[in-house]
């Protein structure tokens, strides 16, 4: 009879604790995923981002800009819109797109080479304009020397636009 009122009491307290952690998510008083999101910002506009490099990737740009509206939408209580104001505003152009031989070997041959992404950033917030920002990020993978940038580029895309998106939010919403 001790242990079923245990668990009646464990149920209750533990039905109290999810309620409230919903009701501080749904109120924008904390995130679980560590956004800080003015609670009065219901829209997006994330615009798509242009391939500025002097090298030209011709799928890049809409793979990047597909990417970081779906995170942005998907990690946060934000609408995307495409016309009209919005409550945040996310504009920039992809400004570097370089492919680099690094780890030289005794022959002056390339043991690796490094694929380096940059994307200019501007952040504007129509309710907390001290966090607006216009920032670089850039980021880098490797890859073998020896494997044809054909055979791995899709891939090294894939996982350098996943890098720039997250640093991108965590910049825009979790303040680092």
């Amino acid at each position: 009879m001790k242990a079923l009122s245990k668990i009646r009491r464990f149920g209750r307290v533990a039905v109290l604790l999810c309620g409230l952690a919903g009701l501080w998510t749904a109120c924008g008083i904390y995130s679980f995923t560590g956004a800080s999101i003015p609670p009065e910002a219901k829209t997006i506009n994330i615009a798509y981002f242009k391939n500025k490099a002097p090298t030209v990737q011709p799928t890049l740009s809409t793979v990047f800009s597909d990417k970081i509206q779906e995170y942005f939408v998907s990690q946060s209580n934000l609408t995307q819109i495409y016309s009209g104001v919005a409550d945040i505003t996310i504009t920039g152009e992809i400004s570097q797109y370089n492919i680099a031989p690094i780890a030289l070997q005794s022959n002056d041959l390339a043991a690796m080479n490094r694929l380096t992404v940059g994307v200019r950033v501007r952040y504007v917030s129509r309710f907390d304009p001290k966090s607006n920002f216009e920032q670089t990020f850039t980021r880098y993978e490797d890859w073998d020397a020896k494997i044809n940038l054909n055979e791995v580029e899709e891939g090294l895309i894939e996982t350098i636009t996943t890098q720039l998106v997250e640093d991108i939010y965590q910049r825009a919403f979790v303040n680092w």
